[in-house]
């Protein structure tokens, strides 16, 4: 589990997502920050509007249970040994969501968080869960966390949701719809450099260790050109932030699958640039649970972003024996 989140707009809230009225679900994706309009959307399946109404519907659920089950002493066990915990809220937020999905969906395949992969073995459409994003800052009190969803075909993602309890705020797309927030349609505006640079996420999966390499080499060049370099453990979040504008660019290294596809296809859809480590255009998730590097950015950003993460990480590779 790979953790990072956002701060949030003040006056942002979800519940009816738009003005004028409108729920999210009435004005999802009617366009608004959209670079990518896929020609083979239409292959999607009817329901796909069903979809995105079980997701929002079930991780506002699973908010309010994991909201309420932070007031009380939380279960908290060691998971692995890279540093990574889980409490009893993740499992019960689990529960709640896998059973919402297999019940509306029982066709489709589901890869979660803490129970791995269940339903439907070897269908076309998969449910990628995280229940809780953010569980360590949910065991040392820190209000950051978040509850993700995305349904993936063939491991592209075709709607992400992506919603956090604390505010109450969701956020959501549908590939080739645009993402909206709480206030409408989302658009990371282009990046205009400034004296003192960008503002970053850095995102890096729990299998890597202490002083590895290329990671100690990417960080360090990083806050030597950033202003600020969040780590926030609770990445959904961290991609909210991106395709809000409220930061610029997001560098992912050997991340894993559940905190991945909805943040990322919420970002593409408001107009952020994604590619992986080799420059290729990178809009699909490996569902083996292998990790990914990335970089994400603003318009204006990612290309050069990307040349250092390449020069750093180039120049680890060439001195390693």
């Amino acid at each position: 589990m790979v953790r990072q989140t956002s701060e949030g707009r003040a006056g942002e809230r979800d519940g009816k997502h738009t003005g004028g009225g409108a729920t999210e679900r009435d004005r999802e994706h009617t366009g608004g920050g959209a670079t990518e309009r896929d020609q083979d959307h239409a292959a999607a399946p009817a329901d796909l509007e069903r979809a995105l109404r079980v997701a929002v519907d079930a991780a506002r659920a699973a908010g309010w249970l994991i909201t309420e089950g932070t007031r009380a002493a939380l279960v908290v066990n060691p998971k692995g040994d890279d540093g990574d915990v889980v409490t009893d809220l993740d499992l019960s937020s689990e529960r709640l969501l896998v059973g919402r999905v297999l019940s509306a969906f029982p066709g489709h395949a589901v890869i979660s968080e803490e129970a791995g992969v269940l339903g439907e073995a070897g269908s076309e459409w998969t449910w990628v869960i995280d229940p809780l994003d953010g569980t360590n800052n949910v065991a040392i009190g820190l209000p950051l966390y978040a509850v993700g969803l995305a349904l993936c075909r063939g491991g592209r993602p075709e709607l992400g949701v992506v919603h956090e309890p604390v505010t109450g705020r969701t956020w959501s797309a549908v590939r080739g719809r645009g993402a909206v927030g709480p206030a409408g349609p989302l658009s990371a505006p282009p990046y205009r450099p400034g004296r003192s640079g960008p503002v970053l996420a850095w995102v890096q999966g729990y299998g890597v260790r202490r002083g590895d390499p290329v990671a100690t080499a990417l960080k360090a060049a990083l806050d030597l050109r950033a202003r600020r370099v969040l780590r926030l453990w609770a990445p959904l979040l961290a991609w909210v932030m991106l395709a809000r504008g409220d930061i610029d660019g997001i560098v992912g290294y050997r991340t894993g699958v559940v905190d991945l596809p909805g943040g990322l296809l919420i970002a593409r859809e408001a107009g952020a640039v994604v590619g992986g480590f080799d420059g290729a255009p990178f809009d699909r998730v490996p569902l083996d649970g292998s990790g990914c590097d990335f970089v994400a950015g603003r318009a204006g950003l990612r290309e050069e972003l990307l040349e250092e993460v390449l020069k750093e990480a180039g120049a680890v590779r060439e001195a390693a024996p």
